[in-house]
């Protein structure tokens, strides 16, 4: 097995609607987003994807969160846009392109600092 990764980043305004704290009025991260496939099998070339098709992929749906209002965003208007759902918003958006016999998409890591974040697995992932 091969897990292969890519990190990218978008920078964001939010806010989470009815935190006990801070976090409920507006501000901003740097994102960072880590996104891992598992292959299974190498290709002719030696590669399970290539790094170039991965970071297209990845980087033409991170993008359009890219100097937003998340809150806007029609993903997030009926939920905050938590790190979590951020992170299950772009496996479920990445989930079929990243599908193939030889790979599929593991996992999607965010990171709201440099001290915090997490890893979404999706729910047909074996972890």
């Amino acid at each position: 097995m091969f897990d292969i990764f890519i990190e990218t980043h978008f920078a964001g305004a939010h806010h989470l609607r009815e935190y006990p704290g801070n976090c409920e009025k507006p501000h901003g991260h740097n994102w960072k987003v880590k996104v891992t496939v598992r292959a299974s099998k190498l290709d002719e070339l030696g590669m399970g994807i290539d790094f170039k098709i991965l970071k297209q992929k990845v980087n033409a749906k991170v993008d359009e969160l890219d100097h937003c209002d998340l809150n806007e965003h029609p993903a997030f208007l009926s939920q905050n846009p938590s790190s979590e759902n951020i992170a299950i918003y772009l496996f479920d958006q990445l989930k079929s392109s990243l599908q193939h016999e030889h790979y599929q998409l593991y996992s999607i890591s965010i990171r709201e600092t440099e001290s915090s974040g997490l890893t979404y697995y999706g729910p047909d992932v074996d972890a």
